[in-house]
């Protein structure tokens, strides 16, 4: 496990709470990124001292005892610059080095790239995005390098933490580090599976911990899930029921409003920021109430096929290896997924793939991008393809690409905003089938607002709106932020697709 040396946020109790329910900062996560100048024992007895006196001020304390978070970024321009020398010279803004730690920052030992804007660290399926770009840019060394750590975090911590951050590691983000694996892969041979296969089997066994413990009386525990055909499958999940330290003022907030046990509606708002769709009616009972976050009593569509694609790429690790017994338990294992997914996800009736609820036991019939996973992934048959590229292009295109779901909120993971890396499975899940004129219009529509973006304003965004693409992106817990990785990767890759096929 992560060594006790590295700051965790609780330790600094209670100035930290005092602090994040003040309101001196717009954004929770700002504290909690911030550099103590002192040791913690000797903040806290100044605190305890200093507070009770009268001209006590909280923000002066801060500002003497901390060092405030900036953003890198802020110091580029990109004026006078085409977006191509933009997102080719945003790699080294956006990189940070190993040589860069402290407070709540886990250090990693190699290059990687961060996102942009708040977002001060690696993260883990946003990287997978932000790795199509560098490959385009030639970019491999620093491909291997964000490997590489993500090894580092499966030995060091037993899983790839939701970012590199102390208050991070409860949970983790999707699935993707077979995928990045499987970028090397394409670029270094099949010789590469076997180099990372110990990491892949620690990520496969953390997503899976607790299968033994499954039975009809038990069907769940932590991320795994008994189904009613005595199928395996996965949820989202996190050990901590606490409020979430980067948005804790948030999530009392919603846990209060809820009328529900606080520690099961915290482990529902974790489990959801998991799943890297924070937050999104994808999760809620009542889709306008995020009161009603249900996270766990799901079985995500996206994730499975995730999974699945982690069990094939371990599988390809035991067939380079000759591994004769696991080769067969894997085999079985594929077979069984792929078997639920088609039982459990897909409705023959809406012809699209849905999540699963597993206390009523029935699709939640919510449609969402998540459900062009199965294409992405091949998981689907050419019908169902065919039938899912229909409810694609009728209910989620939109003017400026795919929509993230179809229900408006004012959650960031719905309507009207699209995200960069649901368009790249948009693209690519559609043209598996054969599907190229409506993946190429998604891709068409998507670059365009992103360069008309571009030209407006010298940034490229984590989110738009692509319903109304003369309007900024909103919703969700903090304001929209530019950079930013996994659109700047999602871009390039695009605009490679498009010079192949001149």
């Amino acid at each position: 496990m992560m060594s006790n040396s590295y700051l965790h946020i609780e330790s600094l109790s209670p100035l930290y709470e005092d602090v994040q329910q003040s309101g001196i900062f717009t954004d929770s996560k700002y504290f909690v990124d911030a550099l103590p100048k002192s040791s913690i024992t000797s903040i806290l007895e100044q605190y305890a001292t200093e507070c009770k006196q009268s001209s006590f001020s909280l923000l002066k304390f801060i500002q003497e005892n901390f060092v405030l978070p900036q953003a890198q970024e802020e110091e580029y321009s990109s004026a006078n610059k085409s977006i191509d020398t933009h997102l080719h010279e945003l790699w080294n803004v956006l990189q940070r080095n190993p040589d860069e730690t402290g407070g709540t920052l886990i250090p990693l030992p190699y290059p990687y790239i961060v996102p942009g804007g708040r977002f001060r660290e690696i993260y883990y399926w946003d990287s997978y995005f932000t790795m199509l770009g560098l490959e385009k840019s030639g970019r491999l060394d620093l491909i291997e390098n964000m490997v590489r750590n993500f090894t580092f975090l499966i030995q060091t911590i037993g899983h790839i933490p939701n970012g590199n951050r102390t208050y991070y590691i409860s949970r983790s983000q999707p699935p993707f580090f077979s995928m990045m694996v499987g970028i090397l892969r394409t670029a270094k041979g099949d010789t590469i599976l076997e180099e990372y296969l110990p990491a892949l089997e620690k990520e496969y066994a953390f997503w899976m911990n607790g299968t033994d413990k499954l039975s009809p009386a038990t069907p769940t525990f932590r991320r795994v899930v008994l189904m009613p055909n005595g199928a395996i499958l996965n949820r989202y999940w996190d050990d901590d029921p606490s409020p979430r330290p980067e948005a804790y003022i948030e999530d009392i907030h919603v846990a209060k409003t809820s009328n529900k046990n606080l520690q099961e509606v915290y482990r529902h708002i974790r489990a959801a920021a998991e799943s890297g769709w924070d937050f999104s009616s994808r999760w809620f009972a009542e889709e306008q109430h995020m009161h009603t976050i249900q996270t766990t009593d799901i079985i995500p569509v996206d994730l499975n096929c995730l999974l699945l694609q982690l069990e094939k790429t371990l599988l390809a690790c035991y067939q380079q290896t000759k591994n004769e017994d696991a080769i067969e338990v894997f085999t079985k294992k594929i077979k069984n997924r792929q078997t639920a997914i088609q039982q459990y996800c897909w409705n023959e009736i809406k012809g699209f793939y849905f999540d699963y609820h597993i206390q009523q036991q029935k699709n939640t019939n919510r449609i969402t991008m998540a459900g062009c996973f199965p294409l992405f992934l091949a998981v689907a048959d050419d019908r169902q393809a065919a039938a899912a590229a229909v409810v694609i292009k009728k209910q989620l295109l939109s003017a400026g690409g795919v929509l993230t779901t179809i229900l408006q909120t004012g959650q960031q993971w719905d309507a009207p905003n699209g995200w960069a890396p649901l368009q790249w499975v948009a693209y690519k899940g559609l043209s598996n089938y054969g599907h190229h004129e409506l993946a190429d219009e998604i891709k068409k529509r998507w670059m365009l607002l992103n360069e008309n973006t571009y030209q407006e304003t010298g940034k490229m965004m984590e989110k738009y709106n692509v319903q109304d693409i003369h309007v900024k992106a909103g919703g969700g817990e903090y304001p929209n932020q530019d950079g930013f990785g996994w659109t700047n990767g999602v871009y390039l890759a695009m605009r490679n697709e498009n010079e192949k096929n001149k």
